[in-house]
């Protein structure tokens, strides 16, 4: 079943009524005051006692060498073993692997999540993460996070719920955009892979360390990395210790139980 029926609780996030050229234009005078990747807004971890993580995997995309690549074996693997993951997409990288991200949005392991459309830092003033210029203006902002939604959608048949900014980083007047776009701005609290740059064996170190309610980000898109072993080898010592992997949505799901069994008690 789809997994708005599964996880009803997604109807906080529905996307708004409001035309994005007017959600630009009420933001346009607005100047930030904070930037990072660690504000009130993004979600990074959630705090549940139940021994879950949730997996994510940027396909970043764009014309810097090896960008548009795609690790067959860490998806393969994933779904050999039945492993759910959200799988944030960029537009440039779709473009380059149509049938391959139709594949995947098809695949009900996978939540697709929003990569934005040139993998750029979300900002209203043009703040640089990592030498990558970010959105200049609400208005580049907005396009950012809206020129890949209807790709997405044409795959999924629905909304991205989440959308995570290229370097995941973002000022603070762009998190207000996405909650009026109806996004949620994903970060991270388990960095796995360091942008696919780690061994084999510093990616299993990396995710060995996580505790429950942990969101690990690695990358998709770097077949020669470490990633797909590192990946292959931490998650059968992950299982023995209990853990269990869920998507974006679903450990927000367990979030919002625990919250819904407190006020009754």
């Amino acid at each position: 079943p789809p997994r708005s029926t599964l996880f009803p609780y997604t109807t906080l996030f529905r996307s708004s009524t409001e035309p994005a050229q007017d959600i630009a234009a009420r933001f346009a005078k607005e100047r930030p005051s904070a930037w990072g990747m660690d504000l009130p807004g993004i979600l990074r971890r959630v705090p549940v006692e139940v021994r879950v993580v949730a997996l994510t995997f940027d396909a970043c995309g764009g014309a810097r060498r090896g960008r548009d690549d795609y690790d067959r074996r860490l998806i393969d693997f994933l779904e050999s073993e039945g492993i759910p993951a959200t799988l944030f997409l960029n537009l440039r990288w779709i473009r380059a692997h149509p049938r391959t991200a139709g594949a995947l949005a098809g695949n009900p392991l996978f939540e697709i999540g929003n990569h934005g459309a040139e993998h750029r830092p979300l900002s209203v003033s043009g703040r640089r993460a990592y030498g990558i210029q970010g959105t200049a203006s609400a208005a580049e902002a907005v396009e950012e996070v809206e020129a890949n939604i209807g790709p997405i959608m044409a795959m999924t048949g629905r909304r991205p719920l989440f959308f995570r900014s290229g370097t995941a980083h973002y000022d603070n007047v762009a998190l207000r955009i996405l909650e009026a776009l109806g996004c949620r701005a994903a970060g991270f609290s388990v960095n796995g892979d360091e942008g696919g740059t780690l061994s084999a064996g510093a990616v299993r170190r990396r995710l060995l360390s996580v505790r429950p309610g942990d969101i690990v980000l690695c990358h998709m898109n770097r077949p020669a990395s470490g990633t797909a072993e590192g990946i292959r080898q931490a998650v059968p010592e992950l299982l023995r210790r209990g853990f269990r992997f869920v998507t974006l949505e679903e450990l927000l799901s367990l979030e919002h139980s625990v919250l819904d069994r407190k006020s009754v008690v």
